[in-house]
C-alpha cells in the first residue's frame, strides 16, 4: 500500500513560521501533501502547473504580496484555486482578490473544520481544471497530425459548409475535399461527423 497521500498538493506560502507548521500539521492529519514557502518568490521558482493541487498564501507578506502573486499566477494563465488567509483590517483587499477569482479567504485564526472544507473544495476545482487540460492536451496532439490543407478543410467542415461549397472555397475538386474529409476522420480517430466537431470544437473553445 503506498503511503503517499491521495488528496492531492496544497501549497502553503506565509512568512509567519508558526501558521506553516500549524497548516502543514491540520492539513498532513487530514491526508494531504503539504508543502510550504517563507515566500511567494521561493514559491514560484518551485510551482510545478501540472500537479493537482491548491494554494493557501498571506495576504500580507515581507517582500512579494499575496495580491502580487495572485497577479503572477493570473499573468501565467496558472488554474490554481487560491484562498488568502487575512487579518481584520484585511477583508476590503480580500474581497478585491476574490474578484480577480480567488476562492475564498479566511480570517485568522481560523476554523479547522471551514478551512479543511475549503481545501476539499479547492482540490475538486483543480481535479476538473486537470482533467480539462489533459483532454485539451489529447485534441491537440490529434489536431498537429493534419496538413495544412486538412486544417483548412476542417475549419470549413465545423463551420458547416458542404463539400462543394468547401471545393469552391478552396479551389480545388469535390474528390479532393471527399479525400482530405477521409484523411481527417482517420488522422483524428472520428468515427462520425459529430466525433468530428467535439475534437474541433474542444480545440476552438479554448482558443
Amino acid at each position: 500500500m503506498s503511503l503517499i497521500p491521495k488528496k492531492g498538493t496544497v501549497y502553503v506560502v506565509d512568512d509567519d513560521e508558526a501558521v506553516r507548521d500549524s497548516l502543514q500539521w491540520l492539513l498532513e492529519g487530514k491526508d494531504y501533501r503539504v508543502k510550504c514557502f517563507e515566500s511567494a518568490e521561493s514559491f514560484l521558482s518551485r510551482f510545478d502547473p501540472r500537479e493537482v493541487a491548491c494554494l493557501i498564501t498571506d495576504i500580507r507578506m515581507e517582500g512579494m504580496s499575496g495580491l502580487d502573486l495572485q497577479d503572477r499566477l493570473l499573468e501565467r494563465k496558472s488554474p490554481l484555486p487560491v484562498v488568502f488567509i487575512t487579518g481584520h483590517g484585511d477583508v476590503p483587499m480580500a474581497v478585491n482578490t476574490m474578484k480577480k477569482g480567488a476562492m475564498d479567504f479566511i480570517e485568522k485564526p481560523f476554523k479547522e473544520e471551514e478551512l479543511v472544507a475549503l481545501v476539499e473544495r479547492m482540490l475538486d476545482l483543480a481535479r476538473q481544471a486537470f482533467s480539462q487540460h489533459q483532454e485539451q492536451a489529447s485534441r491537440d496532439a490529434l489536431l498537429s497530425r493534419l496538413t495544412t490543407r486538412e486544417a483548412q478543410v476542417l475549419e470549413r467542415i465545423v463551420a458547416g459548409r458542404l463539400n462543394k461549397q468547401i471545393a469552391d472555397d478552396l479551389g480545388i475538386s469535390i474528390k479532393t475535399v471527399e479525400a482530405h474529409r477521409a484523411n481527417i476522420m482517420e488522422k483524428l480517430n472520428a468515427n462520425t461527423v459529430a466525433d468530428l466537431l467535439k475534437i474541433a470544437l474542444g480545440a476552438t473553445h479554448k482558443a
